[in-house]
């Protein structure tokens, strides 16, 4: 049974709840924010959570998008030749505060292997988490900073979310596994 969990507004109302999560925690120095996406979906929502920060502060926020492919701790496990894509993080990340963005948290293997990829390019200041979908099942002690959707889930459960700029229209569904007789 699948279900749509957000729609296009959900997902905006999200972005924007989220946005201003990150500016009453942040106060102390609004000029070092930068926010990075983890592609490909997270690449997309950090440039809309950007667009929105500048909205609400009117400073622009620098955005990268971080490729986390050959640090990912299962990349011998896989069967096809892993597809590499660039990172392009066009600022220093020393000394700054940095928001990671992703689609979905769910064991926490993807963030682990954001920070590993990020302490390659320096030193932040610190880093938060934000996901659109935090579905629970850590296998790692991670927690996000910034939620816009809890999801219980099963870990049979699958979430997808699909955005304009890969899919052509905005949602975020739930395929559930179905129950066992």
């Amino acid at each position: 049974m699948t279900a749509r969990l957000l729609d296009s507004e959900g997902i905006r109302k999200s972005i924007v709840r989220m946005a201003h999560e990150i500016i009453e925690r942040g106060a102390r120095e609004p000029g070092s924010l930068c926010v990075v996406g983890i592609r490909t979906r997270g690449d997309f929502l950090a440039r809309r959570l950007a667009r929105v920060l500048k909205e609400m502060t009117g400073r622009e926020v620098p955005v990268g998008a971080l490729d986390i492919t050959l640090y990912r701790d299962d990349l011998s496990r896989m069967e096809a030749s892993p597809v590499v894509r660039a990172t392009e993080i066009p600022f220093d990340v020393t000394g700054r505060r940095l928001i990671v963005v992703d689609d979905v948290l769910f064991t926490g293997r993807t963030v682990r292997a954001a920070m590993d990829a990020l302490a390659d390019l320096g030193r932040p200041e610190s880093v938060e988490l934000a996901v659109l979908v935090d579905r629970g099942h850590r296998e790692l002690p991670i927690k996000p900073d910034y939620v816009g959707k809890n999801l219980p889930t099963s870990k049979e459960d699958q979430v997808q979310v699909h955005l304009v700029e890969t899919d052509g229209l905005d949602e975020v569904l739930v395929e559930a596994e179905a129950a066992q007789p």
